[in-house]
């Protein structure tokens, strides 16, 4: 009996998840590696943050999903592969050996060095912003906090959005403070900066620019630029990269160390082993550490894991063009982008909201 592994519960495995009974049914064992039984949809997790929705609005019961189908779900987490003898290596100490293999392992979130400091959030994983809220209503019904956003890509706008959010209902006038390195938004179009800005210091977000983030020690920051400052709560939503265990096992990879795969998704050298979202490069084109790729990729793998054990041709994946760009930014408003089509406030987060909400319907 053939043995397929799904190397994480992410958003590209999610169309595969679904319909593991078809593989079962045709005679395929599979098991699914993911950290814990529910899987959360990181689109929403900045609105989870603020109050918006509640976790169990934006998570998938991935573990009785898989068994309800026949799969086997093992609560894990992979530390390392040996593709030429077929081998998976968790991080409880087990291996795994694997007919065919799909990595959606995602990504992990840069961090500077951190000494004698408390309450120090990185924004993946997405489940961890249910521990940075909790400790934020904790300190800030007690006495007025400060709670730092550490990066000003669309992590952290959406992050400190919601940060600010969340302190307005609390029980002491409080301050969110988003550190944005040199630019809020750097390489966006000027009308997604501008209304972003706008939008985030309506809330009362106090946007710092010009420096980055190099230590943080007994929750002070020190920051490249020579500026020191406090904070009692630190959410980092810098750069991701994914694990490192793809170089050390010999696997091929691109610049970010991400499982370099071609166009129909599978491994370079190592035809058994496929990928999708995060964790990969894509040999043809750079892609973007963003969802909707993820998302893209979910009817491809599907079709090319079922053709490859049945000897069939692969299909290969289309990037696309240009997708939806929607910052949910707190308070009900957002920032919309397509193409030429741009508008913010409440409707663009009313249309992030429906779009989401479909997902989370279509997958649950």
């Amino acid at each position: 009996m053939k043995h397929l592994v799904l190397a994480g519960a992410g958003h590209a495995h999610l169309e595969t998840i679904r319909n593991i009974r078809s593989f079962v049914d045709d005679g395929v064992r599979v098991t699914v590696i993911g950290p814990a039984e529910n899987h959360y949809y990181s689109g929403m997790g900045p609105g989870m943050l603020g109050g918006f929705y509640q976790p169990g609005d934006i998570r998938f019961a991935v573990k009785k999903q898989v068994e309800e189908q026949g799969g086997h779900f093992l609560r894990d987490a992979v530390t390392g592969v040996d593709p030429r003898n077929r081998k998976l290596f968790l991080q409880s100490g087990a291996s795994l050996q694997y007919d065919l293999l799909s990595f959606n392992t995602g990504s992990s979130v840069h961090l500077p060095p951190i000494s004698a400091s408390r309450h120090i959030y990185p924004v993946k994983p997405i489940e961890g912003l249910t521990k940075a809220k909790a400790a934020i209503e904790s300190l800030a019904g007690k006495h007025a906090i400060r709670v730092a956003v550490i990066g000003g890509g669309p992590a952290g706008v959406e992050i400190g959005g919601n940060v600010a959010r969340l302190l307005a209902n609390a029980g002491y006038p409080s301050q969110t403070d988003l550190y944005a390195g040199r630019k809020l938004l750097a390489g966006f179009p000027p009308y997604v900066q501008k209304q972003t800005r706008k939008i985030l210091e309506k809330q009362g977000v106090n946007i710092r620019e010009g420096g980055y983030l190099r230590l943080i020690k007994e929750n002070n920051l020190y920051f490249d630029n020579g500026v020191e400052e406090y904070a009692d709560c630190v959410i980092v939503c810098t750069g991701v990269h994914p694990d490192s265990f793809f170089k050390e096992a010999g696997l091929p990879t691109g610049d970010d160390g991400g499982l370099l795969v071609n166009r129909a998704l599978q491994c370079t050298e190592y035809p058994d082993i496929f990928g999708g979202g995060d964790c990969i490069s894509f040999e043809p084109c750079s892609l973007a550490k963003v969802g909707v790729y993820a998302v893209r990729e979910n009817p491809v793998l599907l079709h090319n894991l079922k053709a490859f054990l049945k000897g069939e041709k692969l299909q290969d994946f289309d990037p696309g063009g240009d997708y939806l760009l929607i910052f949910n930014l707190g308070n009900g408003e957002g920032v919309l982008r397509k193409k030429w089509f741009q508008i913010s406030g409440t409707l663009a987060f009313r249309i992030k909201d429906y779009i989401d909400s479909k997902f989370m319907k279509r997958f649950r």
